[in-house]
């Protein structure tokens, strides 16, 4: 029997406001339409997976701790409009700054897939009918290398990561001025019935 599809979202700059090495929960802000798109796959019993690469930790802007208290904000706002995350995964190393063990080259660290990996090994997910989301190229070399399509968001650092993209003669799988807007593709994806 098949697992459940998943989508995998990158956090800042695709579901939240860019903030650079945001480290106060204050300050975590949702893009506007990300809880209800959020909501609508979480219905559709889609598992909703964070990978987010957070250096901030290896430079010592912000701990564990911070992070955990960010991520509680998140999931507050988002159960407020029915969604729900079913996993968070971080990298919080740097391949050149901070101390050991935050210092070194890591298998998680986008555009690695480690972080997408674990998640693989802890769900049991239908990658056939999994996708990812993501405002970088990092993001969408992640995705790629773990073998799902993805979209390129034009919310955060979307925009310039397009221009790079163009630049080298490459397209991503799908662009979307916002997650909102990659609703009617993710739904299609991951073969909910719920959606026309």
């Amino acid at each position: 029997m098949p697992g459940q599809p998943a989508i995998f979202l990158d956090r800042d700059g695709t579901i939240l406001k860019e903030v650079p090495y945001l480290n106060s929960a204050s300050k975590a802000r949702l893009l506007p339409g990300v809880a209800e798109t959020l909501a609508r796959l979480h219905q559709a019993g889609v598992l909703l997976i964070v990978v987010s690469n957070q250096s901030g930790i290896a430079r010592g802007l912000l701990d564990e701790g911070d992070l955990l208290k960010i991520q509680t904000k998140i999931e507050t706002d988002l159960r407020i409009a029915g969604a729900e995350i079913t996993a968070w995964y971080h990298c919080p190393h740097h391949n050149s700054v901070g101390n050991p063990p935050q210092r070194r080259r890591c298998r998680c660290r986008k555009p690695r897939p480690g972080l997408l990996e674990a998640a693989v090994a802890d769900f049991d997910i239908d990658l056939e009918r999994s996708a990812g989301v993501g405002d970088d190229v990092r993001d969408l070399q992640a995705y790629a290398a773990l073998g799902v399509p993805s979209v390129l968001v034009g919310t955060g650092k979307g925009r310039s990561a397009r221009q790079l993209l163009a630049e080298q003669g490459r397209d991503p799988d799908l662009y979307c001025a916002h997650l909102a807007e990659a609703l009617p593709w993710l739904m299609r994806r991951t073969g909910s019935l719920q959606y026309p």
